[in-house]
């Protein structure tokens, strides 16, 4: 298997920088509407804390993404998938291999 080029990486690297700022922004602006709208008693202040809740849920799924990122577990996305298909075929070769022998 093909290592990826740096241009390539620094290509994933910008996307996952954009993406994640631009959700971000947009996360940021949907929780300042509706704090305003708290604020000014239109709602009385009835979903103060789902978005409470929301937001910490929010933050706790940014730092496991961040987490993930930065210790490299998207560095190789398809070795577990080669890992399960070469178990596979040894359990297959083990499992054949027993019955031909009896």
């Amino acid at each position: 298997m093909k290592a990826r080029s740096g241009s390539a990486s620094n290509l994933v690297l910008g996307f996952f920088v954009l993406a994640i700022t631009l959700a971000g922004c947009m996360f940021f602006y949907k929780l300042f509407a509706f704090l305003t709208t708290i604020r000014k008693d239109e709602l009385a202040g009835f979903a103060f804390d789902p978005i409470l809740v929301y937001g910490f849920v929010a933050v706790g799924f940014l730092c496991l993404l961040a987490w993930a990122f930065l210790s490299g577990q998207f560095h190789d996305i398809e070795r577990p998938k080669r890992d399960m298909l070469t178990r596979f075929d040894e359990q297959e070769r083990l499992e054949f291999g027993e019955e031909t022998s009896r």
